[in-house]
């Protein structure tokens, strides 16, 4: 019995070593040998459960890897590269210049009560018209569609700034790729609500994340402190949630439930919503899910350490667990930490990563 590690992992020496140290956690749940990276070709003597380092596109290509279904992997298989996207949120305006393959307007009529006033568009010309509409709400956030860490997202406030934004994407990049435009939110709150299965462990959760600054005083991901309960949304939801956090979960299912629905050949074992409650600049209030993440993330170490923590303790309903990102040489592991990285990354220099469960009551 082996677990592989997908190459796609391999995107940088921190998150290699994160993404191993998750799996070989998994390994042990599942009660698998870790075989390290996958090698196409090779011989396994038993079954393979995948961490990709992304969610899979092509459902071809993944069975042929021996990828059928949702327990064969941590994450997920799209069938199309825009299922993967924060494109998928919101909806195309009227008669669309151009519309990638795979679109399913369905869905974003679907989400429309659960996500915020926004459009996708794959144009120039698309997203001109789609800015101008939403302008009337106030500041128009941009961002490209397949970016994450809130890279690349600029804020329009009048028409002139939007145009200028709007010209600088490369064209050819936003046809393959395309953009969101959203309306801008003040006093911000976003919630991670979540579920995950593997094997016959289930849990779902709901939490937050932090910011951090990195050895080059960039803004960069500083953690996630998570509230985990055994089971999955509908166990979550039965339990009685802070009326924000209620809204949330709420929000987050109905989106997964539409994308179960309208993506029938997609699956995933992990499926990761953020959600946020904020105001835009007239004071009204708005909130809705912002996208998914179906694949390995910031919180999976969290994840992997609650699911031993709740195999290992079967009476425990309720865990906090989070993960920790510390940069610079003189960081230090917390008491009781399960270490993921310590060291030098090549490009972003001495970095720790480490998860932390704690001891909650039974109830």
């Amino acid at each position: 019995m082996v677990l592989g590690v997908g190459r796609d992992a391999a995107h940088s020496t921190h998150e290699a070593a994160t993404h191993a140290a998750i799996a070989r956690q998994l390994a042990d749940l599942l009660d698998y040998d870790f075989a390290g990276a996958w090698v196409p070709g090779r011989s396994y003597p038993g079954p393979v459960y995948f961490v990709p380092g992304d969610v899979l596109t092509g459902l071809d290509a993944a069975d042929a890897c021996g990828i059928r279904g949702p327990g064969d992997l941590f994450g997920g298989v799209v069938p199309d590269r825009v299922v993967a996207s924060k494109a998928i949120t919101h909806p195309l305006v009227d008669s669309p210049t151009r519309a990638p393959e795979g679109w399913c307007g369905d869905f974003a009529e679907r989400v429309r009560p659960v996500v915020l006033p926004g459009y996708s568009a794959y144009a120039a010309a698309d997203a001109r018209r789609a800015g101008r509409a939403l302008l009337h709400l106030g500041p128009v956030r941009i961002k490209p569609a397949h970016g994450n860490a809130g890279r690349g997202q600029r804020v329009a406030t009048d028409i002139s700034e939007l145009d200028a934004i709007v010209e600088s994407f490369d064209e050819d990049l936003l046809a393959s790729d395309g953009m969101v435009l959203e309306a801008d939110l003040l006093d911000l709150t976003t919630w991670s609500v979540g579920q995950v299965r593997v094997d016959h462990h289930t849990i779902a959760y709901y939490g937050t994340q932090w910011l951090t600054r990195d050895n080059a005083g960039d803004v960069a991901y500083g953690g996630s402190s998570l509230r985990v309960h055994r089971g999955g949304f509908d166990a979550l939801l039965r339990e009685p949630l802070p009326p924000p956090v209620r809204e949330a979960a709420a929000q987050a299912q109905l989106y997964d439930e539409a994308a179960r629905q309208c993506f029938p050949r997609m699956f995933a074992s992990r499926r990761n919503y953020d959600v946020v409650q904020g105001k835009d600049h007239r004071g009204q209030p708005h909130a809705g899910v912002l996208e998914s993440s179906w694949r390995i993330g910031g919180a999976s170490g969290a994840e992997a350490a609650a699911l031993l923590r709740f195999r290992d303790d079967p009476g425990r309903r309720w865990l906090d667990a989070r993960t920790e990102e510390h940069y610079g040489a003189d960081a230090t592991p917390p008491a009781g930490a399960t270490v993921l990285f310590h060291g030098v990354d090549p490009a972003c220099g001495p970095l720790l990563k480490c998860t932390l469960v704690e001891d909650d009551d039974h109830t």
